[in-house]
Formats: structure tokens, sequence, C-alpha cells
């Protein structure tokens, strides 16, 4: 679950008007690393969640 993330609190609101609840398997393991200041460069499917956390900062 996103809200299991500990993400800044209007992240969390933007994701869950979105309806988004549980994050993809590229989500779970990017977004530690990501929260950690690490860099990465990520390879996976079209359509795999690579991409939509990103979006629910736009007008944050």
């Amino acid at each position: 679950m996103f809200s299991e993330l500990p993400l800044h609190d209007r992240l969390q609101k933007a994701l869950a008007e979105m309806g988004l609840e549980q994050p993809t398997e590229v989500q779970q393991q990017a977004i530690p690393q990501a929260l950690a200041g690490k860099d990465l460069l990520i390879s996976a499917e079209t359509g795999s969640g690579k991409s939509r956390p990103y979006r629910a900062t736009w007008g944050l």
C-alpha cells in the first residue's frame, strides 16, 4: 500500500485521489531506493507503473 511508504502527505492525498492504493512491483522496489537518495535506472514493461507516482506530483 502506498500509505505504508514514507511519502509526503500531499503525495499520499494525490495518489488516493487518483484511486491508487497498491504500488506495482516496480514501484515497490524503486520507491524505497529513490527515497534513500539512490540513482535508479529502471527498465520494465509498458504499463508497469514506472511513471504514475511521478505524474501524481504534478501540481503539488
